[in-house]
């Protein structure tokens, strides 16, 4: 067969196929962030808002998920900036988890995958695929990396034990409020739900796609990849992620904010641990 036509009936790469494709086992992954999208919106519309104790409980949750995601699964597991009192991080984890940011073991593999690749085309979050590839497409649509191959220490039990949780943890983290209907009664229950489930995970989703998306966008002119955007630090709730280019540009660093104004809670955050023995070799 002549190598042309090899080429021409080659199948299409993932960001060319329909957006609603999905790579092998990312079914869930879809329909989890149809799911969450959908409720959040008939949440916000068609309940009242709940009490406003409920709302600083969904900013607390969301800061905690943020703090899980940047300092144990990023700064901590993908780069080992850190290690972390065991305790620690186990309670770190399940706030990831919670927040709706997938398991360690998937989150450290595909992360580690990402800085081998950036700015190549075997990068699988690249905005060169299209923004929107690069912000929620490649979630679902993008081929399983191995983790044997790019996380092996992530194969330890505190680690696996939580694909196990994965599920349990994210019907509690959708459906939690509703415990709360006895002292609510049913409607202000379900709007709680919806604040403390769906809309926070929305929240939560798009603060982190925005680090593979906007923070990589035209990243070539500033560093080859990455770009710090600083608008984005309010989203972020000033935890760090949004430095991106210092990051990419010495990723074993713990420290994403490297000046006075380039705020960095998820740094603050691990000299306090380190201040009181919760925290080790930290590199900053």
């Amino acid at each position: 067969m002549h190598p042309t036509t090899l080429i021409a009936n080659a199948p299409p790469r993932p960001w060319n196929r329909p957006w609603w494709w999905c790579a092998k086992g990312e079914i869930p992954t879809l329909a989890w962030i149809i799911g969450i999208h959908l409720a959040a919106v008939a949440g916000a519309i068609l309940l009242p808002l709940p009490p406003w104790e409920v709302l600083v409980v969904a900013a607390g949750l969301l800061f905690l998920g943020g703090l899980g995601t940047t300092v144990a699964y990023h700064r901590s597991l993908a780069h080992g900036g850190a290690r972390l009192n065991p305790a620690v991080e186990q309670f770190l984890l399940f706030c990831a988890v919670l927040n709706g940011s997938g398991t360690p073991r998937s989150w450290v593999t595909f992360h580690r995958h990402h800085h081998k690749h950036s700015d190549s085309d075997d990068d699988i979050s690249s905005p060169d695929h299209g923004m929107w590839w690069a912000h929620l497409r490649w979630l679902w649509q993008a081929p399983r990396v191995e983790t044997t191959t790019y996380a092996p220490d992530m194969f330890k039990l505190r680690y696996r034990i939580w694909d196990t949780l994965l599920y349990p943890t994210l019907a509690l983290s959708l459906f939690g409020g509703l415990l709360l209907t006895p002292w609510l009664g049913w409607e202000l229950a379900w709007a709680s739900a919806a604040w403390l489930g769906p809309v926070r995970l929305v929240w939560a989703l798009h603060t982190q796609c925005t680090v593979n998306s906007v923070c990589h966008l035209g990243a070539r002119e500033e560093h080859g990849t990455g770009r710090n955007v600083r608008w984005l630090a309010l989203i972020h709730l000033f935890q760090g992620e949004n430095w991106h280019a210092n990051h990419h540009r010495e990723p074993g660093r713990a420290r994403l904010g490297l000046s006075w104004h380039q705020i960095d809670i998820g740094w603050y955050a691990l000299l306090g641990l380190r201040a009181v023995g919760l925290a080790k070799r930290v590199r900053g």
